[in-house]
């Protein structure tokens, strides 16, 4: 036997940057982040949600290429599209935009432009990535949770099977580009959403930052802008380090360290059909973990009883009756959780509990009897 073998490593060059009203006529950021010396054409999906609570943007944005019309070239008007999770349960949005790359006949140094939520850039992305194998990915993000967390990632995807996230790749994108000014018209629910990836990230990485958003929690209840600006970018920074820095950002091994919260949070989603939404669901995710942490003897009752009230104090529900559903055995559904969270990945399960504010650590398996005990103390912990 023969064998001929290499390693192989890739550079990506990840650039996330922060401005204000992106496609003002002075503003150069985005401009200055794709020109170069040669003409490229840029298709822009933007969506419809967006669009209709800022009905001027799709003219800005026209005006904004209008007046860059020689190094990008605007093949067409934005191109409105559904967003949401329910966007991300079908192929049909992906082949739409596909069709467009294909008519419009946009090459490998293109650039297609995702403006919307997580769920868009997840589905644009993906388009993009499968696109002649590759197009020029710009995300400009428009929730809280997109502009601290999910759009300044490298995943891509739909839903499938029932699955979330079943059909996907890694691949970063060219530029993000967080726009504050886009959150304006954000319901509240939407606003705070990005508020629990924070918390996440900060339990499991920063301690300092954790503090810093317990002092701000009155600010950012009230959606105070510089408070709000503060905890999106270190988000958003702290995110962009561990993918810069693990050692497997395209999560080759069988661990997601930043996805603590996340195993139930996924399953939640989808017993509720997606009424809970995703900041939501890993804000009970989170609850639900400390709680375990806690029963298990990993995590002092005191540390996650503050945790527990900041959630509470941004303005989080921490338990749902989805919790509660039964399978055909009779068990609790939320535990397929479980297995789908493994499978996801490979290998063997992987979850990122809490030994204290700031040290996430890895464990191999859960006791369900006590994830139940953890979760009925949630649901008394919802009727106070």
């Amino acid at each position: 036997m023969s064998v001929i073998e290499r390693s192989i490593h890739v550079g990506w060059h990840l650039r996330v940057f922060f401005t204000e009203d992106v496609f003002a006529e002075k503003n150069f950021v985005l401009k200055n982040a794709l020109a170069d010396n040669l003409p490229r054409k840029v298709l822009v999906v933007l969506e419809d949600a967006v669009a209709q609570l800022q009905p001027d943007l799709a003219v800005q944005i026209e005006t904004y290429f209008s007046l860059h019309a020689k190094q990008l070239q605007f093949v067409r008007p934005p191109l409105f599209v559904a967003g949401g999770e329910r966007a991300k349960n079908s192929a049909t949005l992906v082949t739409d935009i596909l069709a467009q790359i294909y008519r419009h006949h946009l090459d490998r140094q293109s650039y297609l432009i995702a403006i919307g939520g997580g769920a868009l850039l997840d589905v644009a992305g993906f388009a993009a990535a499968t696109a002649h194998r590759g197009v020029r990915l710009v995300r400009i993000p428009t929730t809280t949770l997109s502009q601290a967390d999910s759009g300044v990632g490298v995943k891509n995807g739909i839903n499938a099977f029932g699955k979330k996230n079943f059909v996907g790749v890694f691949a970063p994108p060219f530029a993000v580009i967080n726009d504050f000014n886009l959150l304006a018209t954000l319901e509240p629910r939407d606003k705070r959403a990005g508020y629990v990836e924070a918390v996440k990230v900060a339990c499991i990485r920063d301690r300092e930052f954790f503090d810093e958003i317990e002092r701000d929690a009155k600010k950012l209840m009230a959606f105070e802008p510089a408070a709000m600006k503060r905890l999106i970018r270190r988000c958003a920074e702290l995110h962009v380090n561990h993918i810069a820095s693990s050692g497997d950002p395209f999560e080759m091994g069988s661990a997601r360290p930043l996805d603590f919260g996340h195993w139930s949070a996924h399953k939640l989603e989808q017993l509720s059909r997606f009424k809970i939404r995703h900041g939501e669901a890993v804000a009970t995710g989170i609850a639900l973990d400390l709680i375990y942490s806690a029963k298990i003897g990993l995590l002092d009752a005191k540390s996650a009883e503050r945790i527990l009230k900041l959630l509470e104090q941004l303005g989080f529900k921490l338990f749902d009756d989805e919790l509660l559903n039964d399978d055909a055995k009779g068990g609790l559904q939320i535990f397929a959780g479980l297995e789908e969270f493994r499978e996801h990945l490979g290998g063997r399960l992987t979850i990122t509990l809490l030994k204290e504010i700031g040290r996430g650590v890895e464990v191999h398996e859960m006791n369900v009897k006590k994830v139940a005990a953890a979760i009925r103390e949630l649901q008394q912990r919802g009727k106070r």
